[in-house]
């Protein structure tokens, strides 16, 4: 495993770190199972996980707290992320702090996050949703301030919206938080237009989410998938966004190298974009962490490939499917 500093706390943090989403939100989860994967991915130099209080009500954090509690002897840093009040993902421009995180809001899911995982601290906060506007109204960072001061937490973060880098360059700029979390991935490179410059520019460190492009990118999926009832993927990919989704995965499947997966590739394009502190993958099954976290000491993708790969940006625009 390779590490690269987290922006400016100085942190040494894999590159490869672990998104816990499904574990905690999607059908077919299993605890017991989550933990094994969990405590290999440590095993593998795994050292930055993060999760939130919507990744089922708390649950996804109560496994973060259970593995921190195994591993005493190992530094795991810790990031989670505070619901909005609206309980509305994405937020929209019409939305005001106090429709998502007013003061009283912040102080207590920080606390109801903590109890959650049992920890006394947490490296990262991060807000769930965010709009620059809100960067007008100083009384979220107030409340920030405050709970850092009592050392309930070491940094904060904003998550940007699916499809909207732009909306956060100001807060990176403002110089108020230390980290951002954005989608990026082989189809989605617009954080390179405005936000990774500024985060360079500020030193804010970059934890990209989504880059197998919510499954897309391992080329598995097909155009007459289904998941279970309740699945959150149902409500992802549509009829619309699932045949476009395969068609452009399919016009990547020709240029994979031999004996490597599509899901390496990706990852490893990530990797190459020195801004990225760490990605996130979601990861459920043994299988998929032994493979992810071996990306990292795969080492870089060759030169033409990556040029090849970004003529395979894929520039999307918000919709009421995309969340």
């Amino acid at each position: 495993m390779q590490y690269r500093t987290f922006g400016r706390t100085g942190w040494e943090v894999s590159e490869i770190g672990y998104g816990m989403w499904g574990m905690g939100s999607w059908t077919g989860s299993d605890d017991d199972e989550s933990g094994e994967s969990l405590r290999r991915a440590v095993e593998l130099g795994c050292n930055f996980f993060d999760t939130a209080w919507a990744y089922g009500g708390g649950r996804s954090e109560n496994l973060l707290g259970e593995l921190v509690r195994a591993m005493p002897g190992q530094k795991l840093y810790t990031a989670t992320k505070i619901p909005p009040k609206n309980r509305q993902w994405p937020s929209r421009r019409e939305y005001s702090l106090d429709d998502c995180f007013p003061p009283d809001h912040i102080r207590d899911y920080v606390r109801r996050s903590l109890d959650n995982a049992k920890l006394d601290s947490f490296d990262l906060i991060q807000f769930h949703t965010w709009e620059d506007a809100w960067l007008e109204d100083d009384r979220w960072i107030a409340a920030i301030d405050e709970l850092k001061s009592q050392g309930l937490l070491r940094a904060v973060g904003i998550s940007i919206n699916r499809w909207e880098p732009w909306n956060g360059v100001k807060t990176v700029t403002s110089g108020l938080i230390d980290a951002v979390q954005v989608i990026y991935n082989i189809f989605d490179q617009n954080p390179k237009d405005e936000l990774f410059p500024a985060c360079h520019e500020h030193n804010v460190a970059v934890i990209a989410r989504v880059p197998f492009d919510e499954g897309t990118l391992t080329g598995k999926l097909t155009k007459d998938m289904t998941w279970p009832k309740g699945d959150w993927r149902n409500t992802y990919f549509v009829p619309e966004n699932l045949a476009r989704s395969v068609d452009h995965a399919d016009r990547l499947k020709p240029l994979v190298p031999e004996g490597m997966t599509m899901a390496e590739m990706a990852l490893r394009f990530v990797l190459a974009e020195p801004t990225v502190s760490t990605i996130i993958p979601g990861m459920r099954k043994l299988a998929h962490v032994e493979s992810n976290l071996a990306a990292s000491d795969a080492g870089p993708l060759d030169a033409a490939l990556l040029d090849a790969l970004s003529a395979h940006r894929w520039d999307r625009t918000p919709t009421e499917w995309s969340q």
